[in-house]
């Protein structure tokens, strides 16, 4: 059955592993995927515990609809604490690795200790093998794959493994698998180094049986019919996520030159129709009609022949409008070089970005560069300081740590030129225009983030009847909406309810680009249920799933509180207030955030989660979630 696989825990240190079936009542709490990974981490890693300590739990995990007949359920989900922001670390990806995981056994793995030399995991049909791998450092995860599935004598072993970056603990490594999937925010890749685990592999010949096949085919094609058919839908097909890059920037929504500017000039060369010179199809994750990633080559005098899949929006913005840089070839190459590294494109370009601005002011000179021109549009060094944040070299050491432990090292006020919450940088995206996604970064459980909560229909001026429609459902709303993007009313009950729809897809290893994201057309908790239904054979209402994430993402934001997070870390920094947008049309031109009218937002989301003025869960909340025993048994001592 899809309810039947278990969770394994694994020690590094003692090489040895045990399997447990998923307790019905953690599955009826917290459902699978995500759901379940925050309690395992809010269970097993202990309070103010160092994300590079062997007791630092990583979770990797499947959803409860991956490899079953729901389209685009091939999600894969990664907890740790991170090293990054010392909070939450959560990081998601597709591909081909969450099905192959389910097909193997196991739903959650709960990875602890530190292997005595460089280890990968062989997980295959329900039995985990502890294997060298000292001879895979040093290789891209591209060419880790490739050597381990040589090795097993099978090319359709699934493997998510760590590049050098993660090697050198990186502070933002990530996790990838294929040439594409990567688990990119929040440093995960850094904690598999730490516990010298360099990869896992994965292989499953067993079948997950589904509840009501004719239902659940059915209800899907209808699903991918209409998901296919939207305009969303035609357009990811032909561009990916790059399209949205010239809408945002036609208008004044993105982050030019640090946070200097909000619209990027004569940038038609990074806009997604040139990627038509360089590719040469689409693919897509298991079971996803969108198809969304292009595969394409180049050539580069320094790098040679590159084969590779994107790029995404994130990297147009890494390098290009962030630095300054409008060739596209800069963007195809960095966004080749982060992956062959094992990086997070976006704080990638976020803090190289950062350091231009730092270099412009004169707060970082030639001499801590080595000689190194940090000006923006010089395409060169954006490639060279990815090359030296990977390796450890250089400047690129200090950026290595992230944004708040290197602006510590370089002092001078370099603190004030970083565009971050709780540690993790921004999408580079600008929000001043847009109270809802303001606030739903500066909230968002793992930091600066655009995939925790981002109400992006609320830049489509949607009628207030149809915005009615949508977050009245499934739980009944009757306070303020506004079709205004720039307004505050009614931001705080979007955002909360992004945030719970964003926990139920994560929960269930739904891709985000088949729900009510970036198109108000798309699924939502109505249809998660139905798909939960037919292919699982749980009867969980719309309003029942909503508790279930709503329960999930207080834990998370309590994994936060025991971790020291109040009010004060729910902030942006000064200049989303003090330096109004330059650019854009004159919808947007102007703007900065109101700082009174922000802090009464952010009263109104605490009261829509329950929580106190402070941002803490209060006991009422923790009671109607069934959360408080949970809470005071929290005393930071390991142990499940």
């Amino acid at each position: 059955m899809a309810l039947s696989r278990k969770i394994a825990f694994i020690d590094l240190t003692e090489r040895r592993w045990s399997a447990e079936p998923i307790a019905d009542d953690i599955r009826e709490k917290f459902l699978g995927g995500r759901g379940i990974d925050i309690f395992l981490l809010f269970c097993n890693c202990p309070a103010k515990c160092d994300p590079f300590d062997p007791h630092n739990p990583l979770i990797v995990s499947a959803g409860i609809l991956t490899a079953t007949l729901a389209s685009a359920s091939a999600r894969c989900h990664i907890m740790a604490k991170s090293p990054l922001t010392n909070l939450l670390g959560s990081s998601n990806m597709g591909g081909f690795f969450g099905p192959e995981l389910r097909w193997a056994g196991f739903d959650h793995l709960v990875i602890t200790g530190r292997a005595e030399n460089w280890t990968y995991l062989f997980i295959k049909n329900g039995q985990i093998e502890f294997r060298n791998a000292e001879h895979l450092l040093g290789l891209s995860p591209q060419e880790t794959q490739k050597r381990i599935r040589e090795e097993l004598r099978d090319p359709e072993v699934q493997v998510m493994s760590i590049g050098i970056a993660g090697e050198n603990l990186v502070r933002f490594a990530n996790v990838r698998t294929g040439f594409k999937n990567s688990g990119g925010r929040t440093g995960m890749g850094a904690v598999m180094g730490s516990k010298r685990l360099k990869a896992i592999a994965v292989r499953g010949t067993g079948d997950i049986k589904i509840a009501d096949p004719e239902k659940a085919l059915q209800y899907n094609l209808q699903l991918t019919r209409w998901i296919a058919s939207t305009k969303f839908g035609r357009i990811m097909q032909q561009w990916g996520t790059m399209f949205i890059y010239g809408v945002t920037n036609s208008t004044g929504l993105v982050r030019v030159r640090n946070f200097q500017s909000n619209q990027h000039p004569d940038s038609e060369g990074i806009e997604c129709e040139n990627i038509e010179r360089y590719s040469f199809g689409t693919e897509g994750c298991l079971g996803c009609v969108l198809h969304c990633r292009h595969r394409y080559t180049l050539r580069h005098p320094k790098y040679g022949f590159i084969y590779a899949q994107g790029p995404e929006y994130t990297s147009q913005g890494a390098f290009g409008a962030e630095v300054g840089c409008r060739n596209f070839e800069t963007i195809l190459v960095g966004n080749h070089l982060v992956n062959t590294y094992g990086l997070d494109t976006l704080e990638t370009g976020s803090m190289i970005a950062w350091a231009f601005e730092l270099f412009e002011k004169g707060i970082l000179t030639k001499e801590d560069t080595e000689g190194l021109e940090l000006r923006w549009g010089n395409d060169e060094a954006v490639l060279t300081l990815v090359e030296q944040i990977a390796r450890r070299q250089g400047i690129g050491d200090v950026l290595a740590e992230g944004p708040r432990r290197a602006a510590q090292k370089i002092g001078k006020g370099a603190e004030k030129f970083l565009i971050e919450v709780k540690g993790m940088s921004n999408l580079h995206s600008d929000e001043r225009p847009t109270p809802s996604l303001a606030l739903g970064i500066a909230t968002a459980t793992r930091g600066s983030d655009h995939l925790r909560s981002r109400p992006a229909i609320d830049l489509y001026h949607l009628p207030e009847p149809v915005l009615r429609e949508i977050y009245s459902h499934p739980i009944p709303y009757d306070g303020p909406l506004s079709s205004d993007y720039r307004s505050y009313e009614g931001k705080a009950w979007q955002v909360v309810w992004h945030e719970h729809l964003y926990m139920a897809t994560d929960m269930t290893g739904v891709c985000k680009f088949h729900v009510r994201f970036l198109s108000p057309n798309l699924i939502t908790f109505e249809h998660l249920s139905k798909l939960l239904k037919y292919n699982t054979g749980l009867e969980i209402s719309p309003e029942e799933l909503w508790t279930i994430a709503e329960r999930a993402y207080n834990l998370e934001r309590l994994f936060l509180v025991r971790e020291g997070v109040t009010r004060k870390d729910d902030r942006l920094s000064d200049r989303y207030f003090d330096e109004p947008t330059p650019e854009g049309l004159p919808i947007v031109r102007g703007a900065a955030l109101d700082r009174q009218k922000f802090e009464k937002m952010l009263d109104e989301y605490y009261q829509h989660h329950g929580w106190d003025r402070n941002g803490i869960p209060t006991e009422k909340t923790l009671k109607r979630l069934g959360l408080q025993s949970l809470w005071r048994r929290s005393s930071g001592k390991n142990g499940r």
